[in-house]
């Protein structure tokens, strides 16, 4: 399927303020409350960029044929690249996180690499097109670069095989395609774009601790170091989903026991280790929410499938993130703390 309609309204958002809030280390209780306050209102008051997002996704899909949802994986997945490699994929446009570089958008053999006329693009064999109507194809306009990037996928076919094709042609990486197609599941299975609320991994209210145990060293299995949080807990006590997200990965690990691994929208992996079992109604593909049971506490691991009781029970929880080729761990205790704060506070406020 070739597409040359222009879309024909561009698409414009405020680019948003990024708010750091002061530390309160050592801060009195009165300042930490007027800070706090001081915050929420600076956050109230910036523009919600999701709103101008769905729109564009939208109008593309009018124009393109493709559903709204792939259109808004395939923004999402690009942005989730642009921030882990910020230098290598600067910000290209004001709302959406597609970047092309240089040579790819204005074609290979271009002797101008910053050729922005839609012709002489064509001619070179270069990505970039006209998608808002005003006769240029530029690389800093969101609605030309989403544009440009959906026309050459859906070049193969808009069906969702069709599709997958077109993405990897583009991207030629098996895990890109994979990331997309979750987070067109994600995006289709609740219809909406804010999806990135979360919720502490075992209920608010019951019997646990824990402390920042990332990094610390590991023996069973050879030398190695700790990539999560461990929460100890009773026994049984139920273990939720942090995130919207989609199941990649359930089963026996020798290391983990019986886990679950949970992707999310930033791209971000959640393994939940040394479960006692699963919620049988969850299953790998499915898509699940902030807060849902996806198991129990147990002490599962370090042996052969169904091996138990090595050291007390408690879930295992890591968070790694994709950075294309590879996945990093990173330290998951401040978002805990930061989750289990917020939870505590809806809980007080009866939301």
């Amino acid at each position: 399927m070739k597409l040359a309609i222009p879309v024909v309204a561009a698409l414009t958002a405020a680019s948003l303020l990024m708010v750091f809030p002061v530390s309160h280390a050592k801060a009195s209780p009165a300042i930490k409350r007027q800070t706090e306050a001081a915050n929420e209102q600076m956050a109230a008051a910036e523009p919600d960029p999701l709103p101008a997002r769905r729109g564009l996704y939208e109008k593309l899909s009018l124009f393109t044929d493709v559903p709204w949802y792939w259109i808004a994986a395939i923004d999402q997945y690009e942005r989730s690249m642009s921030k882990v490699r910020p230098k290598a994929r600067p910000m290209l446009g004001s709302t959406v996180g597609v970047f092309i570089d240089q040579e790819r958008w204005a074609g290979p053999l271009n002797p101008n690499t910053e050729d922005s006329t839609p012709a002489s693009i064509r001619f070179f064999n270069g990505i970039g097109q006209d998608g808002d109507g005003n006769g240029q194809a530029e690389r800093t306009s969101d609605v030309d670069l989403l544009y440009s990037l959906i026309s050459r996928v859906a070049a193969y076919g808009i069906s969702d095989d069709d599709f997958s094709i077109g993405l990897w042609e583009y991207y030629q990486n098996n895990r890109s395609v994979q990331r997309i197609q979750q987070f067109a599941r994600i995006y289709a299975a609740f219809g909406r774009l804010d999806l990135f609320d979360h919720a502490f991994p075992v209920p608010i209210g019951t019997r646990y601790s824990y402390n920042s145990t990332w990094g610390t060293g590991r023996s069973w299995g050879g030398r190695r170091t700790h990539e999560g949080t461990d929460i100890f807990a009773d026994h049984g006590l139920p273990v939720r989903s942090t995130c919207y997200g989609i199941v990649e990965v359930k089963g026996w690990n020798p290391y983990g026991g019986w886990r679950i691994g949970i992707r999310d929208l930033n791209n971000f992996y959640h393994y939940y280790a040394h479960l006692s079992g699963f919620d049988k109604t969850v299953n790998i593909g499915d898509v699940v929410k902030p807060g849902q049971v996806v198991g129990w506490v147990g002490s599962s691991g370090y042996g052969k499938p169904g091996t138990s009781g090595k050291f007390p029970p408690h879930l295992h929880y890591g968070v790694y993130s994709d950075r294309g080729l590879i996945e990093w761990s990173f330290d998951p205790y401040p978002m805990l703390r930061r989750w289990e704060q917020a939870e505590r506070k809806r809980i007080r406020s009866g939301k």
